[in-house]
């Protein structure tokens, strides 16, 4: 029988590791191996047990043991363990999945198709705006408009849309008709004495005069995530996305709203767009959709972007556009299983209950000498660390601030992610404690106390 440290040099030799550093990893094998979790805790390889801060990466909404999604994942594999949804055929579970959700969206939908991963939804979503505009008469329509640091996926066409350098460095990436704009941190890039509504209508007016420049008519979609994820939780700021909906609505841009992290929960509301009050025309989940049991994610869009797309479909004859596991009967089994704990546990009522605890805890770190600014949402909170509060100076990337944060918090027993240069994200499961949130937060000040007691 495989030992852990066998396997450990098994991964080292073997296992290639995304979003990781390649040579390091050949030379020290993996940072950690998490073996076993429960409720909100992981335990590692060393046998310590750690609070999971990011939610395995956004997506454990429910934790790491739930009986009620093991049970509706093993009902449906005795039942019917795999069903093509291709040819037009279909099975029970998917369809009372698609009716639900478009129930349940933000504004109202139409039409929902399943994919494994939101980097697939919200890439399928490129294809499909591009295929509608051929079927307008438009095919002109092809550039797409996103943010810096905005996080879209990582297949071809929605990284080019993320705003996420080093995942475009040596991959000959992003391609044409891919724009960004500017990534709305009030914190690090309000010029003196600028409000935040004002800083909020800057940001529109880029976006404006980008879309005057492109020409309207060339323009197929804004992209973009209620708060940003990727970037490293970044609340927009006051007024954002009034200001920012009023250039959508000016142009007849269409809007697509990623809520793969954001929905099911995530800002105290059941989508992030309720939270921010925006109008998206289409809208991709992934994520909490299976409290990440499963790899699944769905596309929502509407019914006149569907006719659109038969008109397409009438010509070539079929859709052609798919994957295997596509609206996955088990995948599905489990997002309607975790639809019914949400409503039956009152989650949206949980996290906004724990929420004050969480985001007031979080913003008393700004008394630490590290932490410039400390802003979120529901369970949801980006923190920015700094060399000079007054003038918003940023260590030099060389020091790693952030990594070094986040390793004494490991250290301590509280797994965070630090985003470069040195801003780190605090998204726990959703159905974390008010106790377990006083001990995360009493892990992470001690961490900012041990990484500035090193650099002072």
């Amino acid at each position: 029988m495989a030992t852990l440290d066998s396997l450990m040099a098994e991964d080292r030799d073997h296992h290639v590791h995304g979003q990781t550093n390649l040579r390091q990893h050949q030379q020290q094998g993996p940072a950690v191996m998490v073996t076993e979790g429960h409720g909100v805790y992981i335990k590692t390889d060393d046998g310590r047990e750690l609070i999971d801060g990011f939610s395995g990466l956004g997506c454990t909404s429910l934790g790491y043991h739930n009986d009620r999604l093991a049970e509706a994942a093993k009902r449906q594999m005795d039942t019917l363990p795999f069903a093509p949804t291709f040819y037009g055929r279909s099975h029970p579970k998917v369809a009372e999945l698609a009716a639900r959700l478009v129930r349940m969206a933000a504004v109202p939908m139409d039409r929902v198709m399943f994919q494994c991963s939101g980097s697939e939804a919200n890439d399928a979503m490129i294809k499909f705006l591009w295929y509608r505009n051929i079927a307008r008469g438009q095919p002109q329509r092809r550039k797409l408009i996103s943010r810096w640091k905005g996080y879209y996926g990582n297949t071809v066409a929605a990284v080019s849309l993320s705003g996420q350098p080093h995942m475009h460095a040596n991959f000959g990436l992003p391609m044409d008709d891919f724009l960004k704009l500017s990534t709305p941190n009030y914190f690090h890039f309000h010029i003196a004495g600028e409000t935040e509504e004002e800083f909020s209508a800057r940001m529109a007016q880029e976006f404006e005069d980008l879309v005057v420049e492109t020409g309207p008519d060339n323009i197929a979609a804004f992209f973009a995530e209620p708060m940003q994820s990727g970037g490293g939780a970044i609340l927009p700021p006051r007024g954002y996305w009034q200001a920012m909906q009023r250039v959508i609505r000016k142009y007849d841009i269409h809007f697509h709203v990623d809520e793969v992290v954001c929905g099911f929960g995530r800002t105290g509301y059941w989508w992030g767009a309720e939270a921010f009050n925006l109008q998206p025309d289409s809208t991709s989940c992934a994520k909490a959709l299976t409290a990440a049991f499963f790899p699944m994610s769905a596309l929502m869009f509407k019914e006149d972007f569907y006719q659109d797309m038969m008109r397409n479909s009438d010509e070539a004859g079929v859709l052609g556009h798919g994957f295997t596991y596509s609206g996955h009967p088990v995948g599905a089994a489990i997002a309607l299983e975790a639809l019914d704990i949400y409503r039956d546990i009152d989650l949206i009522g949980h996290v906004r209950r724990v929420s004050e605890r969480f985001l007031s805890g979080c913003q008393a770190l700004m008394e630490h000498p590290l932490v410039g600014d400390a802003r979120g949402i529901g369970l949801f909170c980006g923190i920015e660390l700094v060399k000079d509060k007054k003038t918003r100076e940023k260590y030099d990337p060389a020091l790693k601030v952030g990594q070094r944060v986040q390793d004494a918090a490991h250290a301590g027993g509280l797994y965070l992610r630090s985003i470069p240069p040195d801003r780190i994200s605090f998204m726990p499961p959703l159905i974390i404690e008010e106790n377990e949130i006083d001990d995360a937060l009493a892990i992470l000040r001690k961490a900012l106390d041990i990484v500035y007691n090193e650099l002072d």
